[in-house]
């Protein structure tokens, strides 16, 4: 992996994660593909696309008052694959919900793909709780 592949994969991790943790909503989806898939731990099931995680996202902004409030990266690497690219992390996140305040902790793995115009868009998030101890 070239430093300018991993520099360019680690700045739009950077966009993505920033928007997330300012609750920007649209500059947080504009990271993603339209046929992006999601998998997190609180869904039973796979959202199979970016239309998906948005309507979800806003239900409970909706429904719950959903705000997130802050997030953290650490621990983070990444591994080029051709035109694809593995971000992973470990992300804290503080956000409020029900009208109550929560911290979670958890390892995330975002998969980028190189655009045609050289750009990175994430294509694949998977979040899981971290292990306890």
């Amino acid at each position: 992996m070239s430093r300018d592949d991993e520099a360019a994969v680690l700045a739009a991790a950077d966009a993505c994660i920033d928007a997330f943790g300012r609750h920007d909503r649209d500059a947080y989806f504009a990271s993603f593909a339209p046929d992006a898939s999601f998998i997190f731990s609180t869904s039973p099931e796979v959202l199979p696309s970016r239309q998906a995680w948005l309507e979800a996202y806003d239900a409970l902004v909706a429904e719950e008052g959903f705000h997130v409030l802050e997030c953290r990266s650490s621990e983070r690497a990444v591994q080029l694959v051709g035109d694809a690219a593995v971000f992973r992390h470990r992300v804290h996140t503080r956000a409020r919900s029900g009208g109550e305040e929560s911290t979670t902790d958890e390892r995330e793995t975002i998969v980028f793909a190189r655009q045609p115009d050289g750009s990175w868009l994430a294509v694949h998030e998977h979040l899981s709780p971290t292990a306890p101890g």
